[in-house]
């Protein structure tokens, strides 16, 4: 088997027939690696990784892009020998609690994975309920339930993660055995889409359930006993008690009451910087025709990064990206309103939205453990305010020109959960607001049409990261013996395959102390 790099492929030849050239022989089979977008120059053109099953004898012509295939595989190591007392415990359904209950339940250890809000099928109900008529469920809704607040968002898996162990890949495999698209192994940006995160979460439940492991939603963590501090047991919904000896806290990042119940308990945590803005809407054909030229026809969506740096040193950058995306209502505390992007996998609502965040810090919101978290709910009350509980919606110009707006032009709002408008000017600090605006003003420079008068600006999107991080030793463990913080929650992730990658060296972690 050998691999061969950088295979350019116009969009009017083929892989098959570029490959032929290339190696000159008639019949081989091949798997796909890795295939990226080259867009940097106007004749526009696919660049391919692939590895083609024959030797480097029969290549004819040989050149620094030809090697011998890597074996590339994850090995799930058990060494540990100790008796496990007790049935472990993970708090929480997002990508980092499943990947630990999902090896660990393959494995024979018979995990209880707790979630606080529902079922993803019935989550789904939920949340276009609240869509609908703006009743809210604090429980469960697109930050808490079966799979995360990643479920509700584009499901974009990039990381830019040194992957030497083949995490990530054994991540994307284990997508694709549960009902995503192939193509998520080899797309350099890969995504799967809200739709079919849904089905794949609930696969992979039923994968767990399956092999020993117990699955518990509606089941809220309230409460922790420690002694000698140590872990002895957890409570749950205020009333029932469960016996563990190793908790895994993989709580997401909008787990609130949560962080204030662990600062109680004594786990050793502190603020951390992260970011708030906007949600920005565009035409996703405009988008893509200002970057691809009229190739955009062919192409899929296009998606972008963009990075700015005030001169007062602040940065600005999109995030979260979603290419034929909405901009949907993600609240999860009463009288409090934020927002976040989503996609389906076909990326088709002709919308692309992204978020353009500014980085805050201790110098913006104080020194104490839980200013950060002060912070968000202060923005986030005044944009329930702003818009008399649905999501506050202003075209730039108007946003630029501190006025509210009072038609929408020809830029559709794209949203789940309704709108209403109102001057954005109004819900930020001013340094929030102007290094917005200068970013988005020098964002045009990079996309033509970006800062279109009739764009549309949306608040709030506060929840970029978790605005705390918790303590943890090198063997991943908390200042308290047997609780794991885990994730994005927890501070040590930033999306669905880093969260991912931090649950499986969890359960790595795990099984290198104990026997199943």
């Amino acid at each position: 088997m050998i691999r061969i790099r950088n295979i350019k492929v116009s969009l009017n030849s083929s892989l098959d027939k570029e490959l032929s050239k290339l190696l000159k022989i008639k019949d081989f089979e091949y798997t796909l690696v890795k295939k990226s977008l080259d867009a940097r120059k106007k004749h526009i053109s696919y660049i391919y990784t692939v590895d083609v099953n024959c030797s480097l004898n029969d290549v004819k012509r040989m050149n620094d892009n030809i090697t011998v295939a890597p074996k590339e595989e994850y090995k799930f190591i058990i060494t540990g020998d100790k008796k496990q007392e007790k049935r472990p415990v993970i708090v929480g359904a997002g990508p980092s609690g499943l990947f630990i209950a999902y090896l660990l339940s393959l494995n024979g250890y018979n995990p209880i994975l707790i979630e606080r809000g529902e079922d993803v099928d019935t989550r789904v109900k939920t949340i276009e309920e609240f869509w609908e008529s703006n009743n809210l469920n604090v429980e469960s809704n697109v930050q808490f339930g079966e799979g995360g607040a990643g479920t509700f968002s584009d499901g974009k898996l990039n990381t830019l993660v040194n992957d030497k162990e083949f995490r990530k890949k054994f991540i994307l495999e284990t997508f694709v055995k549960f009902g995503a698209n192939e193509k998520i192994i080899y797309d350099a940006h890969p995504h799967i889409g809200t739709d079919v995160l849904r089905v794949v979460v609930k696969n992979m439940r039923n994968s767990i359930i399956e092999h020993g492991g117990s699955v518990r939603f509606n089941t809220k963590l309230t409460n922790i006993n420690v002694s000698d501090n140590t872990l002895k047991s957890i409570e749950v919904n205020n009333s029932e008690i469960i016996e563990c000896d190793s908790l895994f806290l993989c709580v997401g990042h909008s787990a609130r009451d949560t962080f204030y119940m662990l600062n109680d308990v004594g786990i050793e945590m502190s603020s951390k910087p992260f970011a708030v803005g906007v949600r920005i809407i565009h035409n996703e054909a405009d988008i893509s025709k200002s970057m691809y030229g009229e190739d955009y026809k062919y192409l899929e969506p296009a998606s972008y990064k963009l990075t700015y740096n005030t001169s007062e040193g602040r940065g600005v950058y999109s995030f979260c990206m979603c290419p034929g995306g909405y901009v949907v209502n993600a609240s999860s505390e009463k009288n409090r309103l934020c927002i976040n992007g989503m996609s389906n996998e076909k990326r088709d609502s002709g919308a692309s939205n992204s978020a353009i965040v500014v980085t805050v810090n201790k110098n913006d919101f104080g020194d104490s453990i839980f200013g950060g978290i002060e912070f968000q709910r202060k923005l986030e009350e005044k944009a329930y305010t702003l818009g008399n509980g649905l999501i506050p919606l202003q075209r730039f110009e108007d946003y630029s020109k501190n006025r509210v707006s009072d038609h929408i032009g020809r830029i559709n709002a794209i949203t789940k959960g309704k709108y209403s408008f109102a001057n954005l000017n109004e819900l930020f600090p001013e340094f929030i607001n102007k290094s917005l605006k200068d970013g988005i003003n020098y964002f045009e420079g990079k996309i033509k049409g970006y800062s279109d008068p009739d764009s549309l600006v949306l608040g709030i999107e506060a929840r970029t990261s978790s605005p705390i991080k918790m303590f943890r030793d090198d063997s991943l463990e908390s200042n308290i013996k047997g609780i794991y913080p885990t994730g994005e929650g927890a501070g040590y992730a930033g999306g669905i395959t880093t969260a991912a990658i931090d649950g499986i060296k969890q359960a790595e972690n795990y099984v290198s102390i104990y026997r199943p």
